[in-house]
């Protein structure tokens, strides 16, 4: 790709970006937060037209108007947010538009699955073909995109954060399939704010910043360190810096609560208490009930048994309205359900939990719109928040990261009493992550009671003054941070009690 360029209204995506990747190779994409990475391979796999410059494949100049274009090149894409059908089967996502016939002219779908079981085989992707999408997890949803791509002759693989809803395990296992791929054959271009994935599998990286061209490296010849500051364009401290923590009082107060999911129990008699002035994290493996314990505290899910007080106040059946009113700020996993509407603007999702308060709204319930464009360029800067149309930028405009710093920046910015943040760090890069860090401590020392759920092992231990463990539902033991460790906590997760 040579001197590509791409406008969008308000900001430059692309400025005369170059990038050239050998035959074979697994090539990272790395930069900030809206620093045009996929925006560039948006536009090699045709959902963007580049304003100027040219793109070669083979050595041959092409024209990429469409991704059937791309497709044609054998040229596939793995997007961010995955693009399936969740009442389809594998199949039937993956031969979707390609829809193999007999001789009848009806859909050969027995053979279409002998093919997407042969090809999940030869790969080592291990995907049942007649499973429903709705019954499968996260990461063998991502390797249900990647069977779609080679269904389609991919010889050039791209991925667009691919390892950002993925747990740790799924996240080995998906650059073991990165492996595999190279030795079939196959060129990955693979886009990522995480540098340890880049340490472990990219051969060599390419850089941008702010939508220019920064360098292209050999990734054994170079430090994460080194890489982070030709990212962001200054030094990153990877440590967290923090005061040991002085609790108060018990904000937030779980007493033996039971959740149940689609009649399954996920959250089995689990007691906690996280107090004012401290972040307590919850360590566990996707699955185990994390996910469902949050939801109930905020409101998303019922409370079976036990209770959920906050500020000793019974909170169990309250509306999401009414506990948002009494000092929950609530960081939900999934962005796009729950933390936005994407058709808003900037400023219309960041007063959405509290317009009807004043200064956002007149005491007759007109809203003030001066105000409300002035809170959302305050969040725009102090969060880094890049926009190219500032508080009228629609949300579904921009990146994953930057989304992620809008939901972040409205729940920290309303000061709760009770702040819970669940994977707070998904999709950002380490400046970002830097900065996050640094609000959340800031936060606790403000004297917010923190609840962190991430399956960022080393965020957990850097961030948290105590760590509670779930395996099954259930509380596997909590252990002070200064005590704690990689391997205690990988113990328990597996269900081994403190």
């Amino acid at each position: 790709m040579l001197e590509i360029s791409k406008l969008f209204p308000g900001v430059l995506a692309n400025d005369r970006v170059n990038l050239r990747v050998e035959p074979g190779e697994i090539h990272a994409l790395l930069g900030e937060n809206g620093a045009g990475k996929s925006t560039l391979m948006s536009i090699l796999f045709g959902l963007y037209k580049p304003d100027s410059g040219l793109i070669k494949v083979w050595d041959k100049e092409v024209q990429i108007r469409s991704p059937n274009d791309a497709v044609a090149l054998r040229i596939g894409m793995v997007h961010q947010h995955f693009k399936l059908i969740h009442n389809f089967t594998v199949t039937e996502n993956i031969v979707l538009g390609m829809e193999p016939c007999n001789a009848l002219g009806n859909i050969d779908l027995r053979g279409a699955e002998r093919r997407v079981g042969e090809l999940s085989e030869i790969y080592g992707l291990a995907v049942d073909p007649k499973a429903k999408i709705e019954n499968i997890t996260m990461g063998m949803r991502q390797r249900v995109e990647i069977l779609k791509i080679l269904y389609r002759s991919a010889d050039i693989l791209i991925f667009d954060e691919p390892t950002s809803s993925l747990t740790p395990q799924e996240i080995e296992e998906l650059l073991a399939i990165f492996r595999r791929l190279k030795s079939e054959g196959k060129t990955i271009l693979f886009i990522t704010h995480k540098l340890k994935e880049i340490k472990a599998v990219a051969d060599r990286c390419t850089i941008l910043r702010r939508g220019k061209y920064i360098d292209t490296v050999t990734v054994a010849q170079v430090s994460e360190t080194e890489l982070a500051e030709k990212m962001v364009g200054r030094t990153v401290s990877f440590q967290i810096e923090k005061k040991t923590a002085k609790p108060g009082d018990a904000m937030l107060k779980i007493e033996n609560v039971t959740v149940i999911r689609n009649e399954t129990v996920m959250v089995n008699g689990l007691s906690l208490d996280v107090h004012s002035g401290e972040v307590v994290g919850i360590a566990g493996v996707d699955g185990n009930g994390q996910t469902e314990l949050v939801a109930a505290i905020a409101g998303l899910l019922p409370v079976h048994n036990g209770r959920v007080l906050l500020k000793d106040r019974d909170i169990s059946r309250d509306s999401i309205r009414k506990r948002n009113e009494n000092g929950i700020g609530f960081v939900p996993e999934d962005r796009h359900t729950y933390g936005l509407v994407l058709d808003f603007r900037i400023d219309e999702n960041s007063i959405i939990k509290n317009f009807r308060r004043f200064p956002y709204s007149t005491p007759l319930g007109f809203l003030r719109f001066s105000a409300i464009a002035n809170h959302a360029e305050t969040l725009i800067n102090d969060f880094d928040i890049r926009a190219g149309n500032g508080p009228a930028t629609i949300a579904k405009t921009m990146s994953g990261g930057n989304q992620q710093k809008l939901v972040i920046a409205r729940e920290i910015n309303a000061s709760p009493d009770v702040l819970i943040v669940s994977q707070p760090t998904s999709g950002l890069d380490v400046g970002s992550i830097e900065y996050i860090h640094r609000r959340i401590i800031e936060e606790r020392d403000k004297g917010c009671a923190v609840l962190l759920v991430s399956f960022e092992l080393d965020e957990i231990l850097g961030l948290c003054d105590r760590i509670a463990v779930i395996s099954k539902g259930k509380l596997a033991g909590i252990v002070p941070a200064d005590a704690a460790d990689e391997r205690r906590i990988g113990v328990m997760m597996g269900g081994v009690c403190a």
